[in-house]
């Protein structure tokens, strides 16, 4: 729980929607742009043709007790079934490339429904999903039978990470791949993931149109922490974009808020939110909503006085030419690397210009274990303030798949993906380096311009789909300088 702060921030979200009222209707009872049975069936048979054959397990998210937090589906269960209900478990069985597959449902005992609400009963999933259902406790015995027919065994893992399941841990799914084990001691487990994922890269009409949907929720949430007056702490920032989410009919936020003001803008994942924001400091807001279980991911970098410093306008125009030069090399049949490099080239160019670094191919030596030789790209100086990539893909997932991981690193039409290029500047990042000869040489060179540019991060994130024309930005909320300050001079005194 947060200490002492939640009437502030309620006080912040309920003048600001007073401030908005008349600009948009409540949008919570919208209808839901489904995606279809037919659709998901055409995803399990693609993702069924790259099996082969096999029974492949996947269980779905858990009901969540602990502080009564809200459920939330797992992406692969939730793409393969659509079914967004916890508990459950599928089994798919292929033969030939040709997938059958079948839920295994648990019951919700009567008495639950009063503490949590009714949920979906077995019925009514078997017909919203066309599938056969079973009783979750005929899983085991039907597992047990499936052995014995000698085909594969694959298992789609319950924990979903920002790498995409590179970790598990000792969920339902590990569990039931131990017990497999344990029970069958000749029988070899697959990660069926990585053909999930394959199949995920590419949208349909239907994503993409419930992904725009999450992206206008996001930018509305910007432009009202932009029109958030004297803001005491970056909470209350937060209230408002999250406000505005909810507002407009998303169910979450689809990750944890980014505020960060002054030196905290210069942590890209800075969670605490807590601090007080100051005149003259820049505020990083990397916030999106959720909508039918697809993500937006939009950062704007703004003013907390509403006017940008000299200083700041000199960072943030850098940041913004290199997402402008990654938005040029975005395009079907071009390569994502090239893309990424080209925001790359014009950062260092822009460092080098600003006395941030010695040149454009100066190194260092980093404070961890590079081999500058053999990775000589790896130790530049300009690495220091670039501290992440430029893009990834949006989906069922914040970071989803793009068809690239397929096609040989190409952009194709039915991408859905960002571009946020960042550079952040702190005194810091010279104060963990190593004590090298080259390292002094570096800081003796560039501590000044530091200084001078001191505690300021700024990222600029946007969201883009690829379409039969091009690159289409989605993400519309002003992120040139001067529509923002023209924005924020709209602001409205709010009273603590």
């Amino acid at each position: 729980m947060r200490p002492s702060f939640p009437i502030l921030a309620v006080q912040t979200a309920v003048a600001l929607a007073v401030a908005l009222a008349g600009t948009a209707p409540a949008l919570r009872a919208q209808s839901d742009t489904a995606i279809s049975r037919a659709e998901v069936a055409a995803r399990r048979a693609a993702f069924a043709e790259r099996v082969g054959n096999g029974v492949v397990v996947a269980f779905g998210g858990r009901a969540l007790v602990h502080d009564f937090s809200t459920f939330y589906q797992l992406a692969a269960f939730r793409y393969l079934t659509e079914l967004n209900e916890p508990d459950h478990a599928m089994v798919m069985v292929v033969r030939d490339k040709v997938p059958s597959t079948t839920l295994f449902l648990t019951k919700l005992e009567p008495r639950s429904a009063f503490y949590y609400g009714q949920r979906t009963d077995s019925a009514n999933s078997v017909q919203r999903t066309g599938l056969p259902g079973r009783s979750y406790d005929a899983l085991w015995p039907v597992l047990d039978s499936l052995v014995a027919t000698g085909l594969p065994f694959f298992h789609i893992p319950d924990v979903e990470t920002m790498d995409f399941s590179r970790n598990d841990t000792l969920t339902r799914g590990q569990e039931a791949v131990k017990a497999l084990a344990r029970k069958h001691p000749t029988l070899t487990v697959r990660n069926a993931m990585p053909h999930v994922l394959a199949v995920r890269g590419k949208k349909s009409a239907a994503e993409l149109a419930l992904i725009r949907k999450a992206v206008e929720i996001s930018s509305e949430g910007h432009r009202a922490a932009m029109l958030t007056a004297n803001p005491l702490h970056e909470y209350e920032l937060r209230a408002a974009l999250e406000y505005e989410f909810t507002r407009r009919g998303a169910e979450r936020p689809a990750y944890g808020s980014i505020v960060g003001s002054g030196y905290n803008g210069t942590t890209l994942h800075y969670m605490r939110d807590m601090d007080p924001v100051k005149p003259g400091d820049l505020v990083v807001i990397d916030a999106g909503a959720e909508f039918r279980g697809y993500a937006a991911d939009v950062t704007r970098t703004i003013p907390v006085s509403g006017r940008y410093t000299a200083e700041q306008r000199q960072l943030y125009s850098l940041v913004l030419n290199a997402q402008l030069a990654a938005e040029r090399n975005s395009k079907p049949g071009m390569s994502i690397r090239a893309a990424a490099d080209s925001s790359v080239v014009v950062r260092t160019k822009g460092l080098a210009a600003l006395g941030l670094i010695e040149s454009e191919e100066a190194q260092y030596d980093p404070p961890w274990r590079v081999d500058c030789v053999a990775s000589p790209a790896s130790c530049k100086q300009a690495n220091l303030w670039m501290i992440h990539g430029i893009s990834h893909g949006i989906g069922l997932a914040v970071h989803d798949p793009l068809q690239g991981d397929q096609n040989g690193g190409k952009f194709a039409e039915g991408d859905a993906f960002t571009i946020e290029p960042g550079i952040y500047v702190s005194t810091r990042a010279l104060d963990v380096l190593p004590d090298t000869p080259r390292n002094r040489q570096f800081k003796a060179k560039v501590l000044a311009k530091v200084k001078q540019f001191e505690n300021t991060g700024v990222r600029i994130e946007d969201d883009y789909i690829i379409t039969e024309k091009g690159l289409e930005r989605i993400s519309l909320v002003p992120r040139e300088m001067d529509e923002i300050e023209a924005l924020m001079q709209r602001r409205r005194v709010i009273q603590p």
